[in-house]
């Protein structure tokens, strides 16, 4: 995991990759729990049965599930110790190129794409995460992140 202890570090990364995040399994459990968190109870996320005879051969995770887990797959790419506080502040595109089977292990690769410094000790960084299906071709997700840092 890099550590970025100044704004001139990181500034000095844009165009490079800040990191890859540890594989999470993403389990029917979790798939479950998000479809009631989010009042999304499709057959294909929450029917095994039903799902097995489906398009996808078993149910799916969400999307946005996946785009959920975009803040745990940052904080364990890079650090930023000299910052008070990190929000999310949005995103400017998000596409999901492949569903994501349940029992499926995840893991996000964040290439920083700008660094622009704004008013009050702020910053915000753009940053492309492509979330990677183990064994598949083609991503889950990837999504151009805004998070604006306060620095201390």
């Amino acid at each position: 995991m890099q550590t970025f202890h100044t704004l001139d570090e990181l500034r000095a990364q844009i165009g490079q990759v800040l990191g890859v995040s540890d594989w999470l399994t993403i389990e029917q459990d979790r798939i479950d729990g998000f479809a009631a968190a989010s009042e999304d109870r499709q057959w294909i996320h929450v029917d095994p049965a039903r799902a097995a005879t489906g398009p996808f051969g078993s149910t799916i995770a969400h999307g946005y599930l996946t785009l959920s887990l975009l803040a745990h797959f940052s904080w364990n790419q890079f650090e930023l110790p000299g910052a008070a506080m990190a929000v999310n502040y949005g995103l400017n595109k998000v596409r999901f190129p492949a569903p994501v089977p349940a029992g499926s292990r995840l893991r996000a690769t964040g290439t920083l794409d700008d660094v622009r410094e704004l008013a009050g000790g702020w910053t915000e960084l753009t940053i492309t995460q492509t979330v990677e299906i183990e064994g598949s071709t083609k991503p889950a997700c990837v999504a151009e992140t805004l998070t604006r840092v306060l620095w201390s």
